[in-house]
């Protein structure tokens, strides 16, 4: 879902007939470790059903992940959107840290998705996720929202998904719409000096 909102994000900003030049002199702390820890998060999720020994650490693998990236975020803070971005990953963090580090989620909003993934989920098959049930703690935060059509891909998020796209929303608005850089016209890169400071 995120992926999602970045896209959206961009594709409104265009609209609005902003674009994407403050992107270039986007100045973030500890900017290397959101797309290290995407990679961390993609490796062990396409891995974890080959190894016994990844799927078992999987879970506390992406609790780290969350942790460093809830850090990530609280050091660039002042960043419009950034406090609902880390609003939202906290809420996906919480629910998952208290049921072992894995998403719960619900079958019955799972039924938008292939039936395969629901027989997957049943065996835990998928590291991150796990089935709701009656025993799941916070259940509600989990994966328990449905979007399909007229939506083009079929899916299931949680409240905290909803709540960090709003952040990721604002944030892009503001860098193509309101940034200094982006109001500028022919403006030269080596005359840019940087993004928000966090």
């Amino acid at each position: 879902m995120v992926f999602d909102g970045i896209i959206i994000s961009i594709i409104v900003g265009l609209f609005r007939k902003g674009n994407l030049r403050a992107f270039s002199q986007l100045n973030l702390k500890w900017g290397w470790v959101f797309p290290l820890l995407l990679l961390v998060q993609l490796t062990v999720f396409m891995l974890q059903n080959n190894s016994e020994f990844l799927g078992q650490l999987s879970g506390s693998i992406y609790i780290l992940v969350y942790m460093i990236g809830l850090l990530f975020l609280f050091l660039n803070r002042k960043n419009p959107g950034f406090i609902l971005i880390f609003i939202g990953v906290f809420l996906n963090f919480l629910v998952m840290g208290v049921n072992g580090g894995r998403m719960p989620v619900s079958v019955e909003s799972a039924a938008v998705l292939d039936p395969s993934y629901i027989e997957a989920l049943k065996e835990s098959l998928y590291a991150k996720h796990t089935m709701l049930t009656s025993t799941t703690h916070l259940g509600f935060l989990g994966d328990v929202i449905p979007i399909s059509d007229p939506y083009p891909r079929t899916q299931i998020i949680s409240i905290g998904d909803i709540i960090m796209n709003i952040g990721i929303f604002i944030f892009i608005q503001y860098i193509m719409v309101r940034h200094p850089l982006a109001k500028k016209s022919g403006v030269s890169p080596l005359s840019m000096k940087g993004g928000e400071q966090g």
